[in-house]
């Protein structure tokens, strides 16, 4: 299965969808423009998709709801920890 995230203007992570491996059936990342183009088309779905590893093994981690795209870095980066927000 591939896992596709849409990404907001800020780049954060607003829905994550799965795709049949059919559809794009290279091995990922090779597959992000066939899911791409399957989510606008066939889908019907608008946005930028970006293409994630539900195992981690390409852009950092699996992108979660509220997770950030690193355009610089070609990654996800998980939101901070609640614990982290808390003033000293």
């Amino acid at each position: 299965m591939a896992h596709f995230a849409r990404v907001d203007e800020q780049n954060v992570v607003r829905e994550v969808i799965v795709i049949s491996d059919d559809v794009a059936p290279d091995p990922a990342p090779d597959n992000e423009s066939a899911g791409r183009a399957f989510i606008a088309n066939v889908l019907g779905l608008a946005g930028e998709w970006k293409q994630t590893s539900y195992n981690g093994n390409f852009r950092g981690r699996y992108a979660g709801l509220g997770y950030t795209y690193d355009p610089d870095l070609d990654e996800f980066v998980a939101p901070p920890e609640p614990s982290d927000l808390e003033a000293p």
